[in-house]
């Protein structure tokens, strides 16, 4: 009964004796990447050195103006107006080396009229026309 006793005694304190520091370990601070300011949206990538996207907002936090998106490198991507969350008026999309990759119209996030396509060298790859609708 002593061997036992002795034994489990010199278990607890190996165990005891093994066991490393715990370090204090502080929150980790989660990284906010959107904000917005005066009605305007701003989403940053990771690091926030960089904006990824940016445009207005209504009242109900719908994309509402002109909305920007950017690449890592800070590079415009892309450009399309929307009114109240829907995709009303020109867009614009460009390859990362700036060159326009594709161009068109929306009207009530639907595309109307000539849409126009390009290769990255910039040369018209093909062009279709969406019509318009009967008002």
């Amino acid at each position: 009964m002593k061997q036992i006793l002795a034994f489990l005694m010199l278990a607890f304190l190996v165990s005891c004796a093994s066991e490393e520091p715990k370090e204090e370990t502080k929150p980790v601070k989660e990284e906010v990447l959107v904000e917005v300011k005066d009605g305007i949206y701003y989403e940053w990538y990771p690091g926030k050195k960089q904006l990824k996207y940016k445009g207005g907002q209504d009242k109900d936090k719908k994309r509402d103006g002109v909305w920007t998106f950017y690449s890592k490198t800070g590079d415009e991507l892309s450009v399309t107006v929307y009114e109240h969350g829907l995709r009303e008026g020109f867009t614009v999309v460009k390859y990362p080396s700036g060159v326009v990759h594709y161009r068109g119209e929306y009207h009530n996030d639907q595309m109307v009229g000539v849409w126009t396509t390009f290769d990255p060298k910039g040369k018209v790859e093909s062009e279709k026309d969406w019509g318009y609708p009967a008002e």
